[in-house]
């Protein structure tokens, strides 16, 4: 993992090497800057494929979160009822009998 985001990292730094230069663009003469999206389209003009697409997404969400959001569940509550056990955090019983 690591050593794919830092093979990404070195790619996208000698990409924008290329792009940059010393000097600014309007001090270039002769030179125009022209915006481009690399996301859709190659250096040479080329569409790029379509994106993989990830089958079952919102399944593969659902068995993450859920089985955390229920450890994290599980960890508050017991926790509270350990603040509950040492007296550090009790709730008071106001009783606003008018």
């Amino acid at each position: 993992m690591a050593s794919a985001l830092l093979g990404r990292l070195v790619r996208l730094s000698v990409l924008t090497a290329g792009r940059t230069s010393p000097q600014r663009p309007a001090e270039v003469p002769g030179r125009t800057v022209t915006l481009c999206r690399t996301a859709v389209s190659t250096s040479s003009g080329a569409v790029l494929p379509k994106p993989k697409k990830t089958p079952f997404g919102l399944f593969r969400i659902g068995l993450v979160v859920v089985p955390f959001l229920y450890v994290g569940t599980q960890i508050s509550k017991n926790f509270a009822a350990l603040l509950e056990e040492h007296d550090i955090f009790v709730p008071e019983d106001d009783d606003d009998d008018d």
